[in-house]
């Protein structure tokens, strides 16, 4: 099964954000991620689910949302209601994480959880028979471009481990310095998704940047 591309528009330009995802559109990528921070769980400020609302006539590629956010409990419907495919929040919360789930898949939305790189992996164990994917963050959440933390591929391949143990139907999606190098350790350790920002961004041809990663790790 081919590895899937997330490109992350935080790279973007917010100025044009619909060209952004046309070009998107145009490249090998499945998914387009959307990096939901609040300023609160992270120290960042990012856009809210009127933006992804926003875009959503712009693309059937799967919308990939990962809310960096506290207070989920009290803002899930309305990125439910934007046009969410996926939706994961974050393990580190302090919420009914069993209910949340349940709000998320009762409307065909599939969940994930994400957990950051100083939790481990095993407080997302009991979980992982009831959701969809999990964001592994290979950085500290909250800005764009930050390096790849190598003391996360342990991480990524005890759950790859369990998930294949146990004969569960989850992806593993990694999020955080990703490139041509870094993805394909990750997919040596059982990721299924590679969310690129930055790398792909800075580049001149935001298209061939993206199908050059797909062709590179697939």
């Amino acid at each position: 099964m081919a590895i899937i591309i997330s490109p992350s528009i935080l790279g973007g330009s917010f100025s044009n954000m619909e060209k952004t995802i046309l070009e998107i559109n145009d490249s090998k990528a499945e998914y387009i991620h959307f990096d939901v921070m609040d300023g609160d769980f992270v120290p960042n400020l990012t856009f809210g689910p009127q933006f992804i609302s926003n875009l959503r006539s712009y693309s059937n590629k799967v919308f990939d949302v990962h809310l960096m956010i506290n207070r989920v409990e009290r803002f899930i419907d309305n990125y439910i209601e934007a046009g969410s495919d996926i939706i994961s929040f974050h393990i580190e919360i302090e919420e009914d994480i069993e209910s949340l789930i349940s709000r998320i898949k009762k409307n065909n939305i599939k969940c994930g959880i994400a957990i950051k790189p100083l939790t481990p992996w095993n407080k997302i164990q009991p979980y992982l028979n009831d959701i969809d994917q999990v964001i592994v963050m290979t950085v500290e959440p909250g800005f764009g471009g930050q390096l790849f933390l190598n003391d996360q591929i342990n991480k990524i391949k005890n759950i790859s481990e369990y998930i294949k143990s146990e004969n569960l139907d989850v992806k593993i999606e990694i999020d955080g310095g990703i490139n041509y190098e870094t993805g394909k350790t990750c997919i040596e350790v059982g990721a299924d998704i590679l969310v690129a920002g930055s790398f792909l961004f800075k580049q001149a041809d935001l298209v061939k940047a993206t199908n050059s990663l797909f062709d590179a790790l697939n």
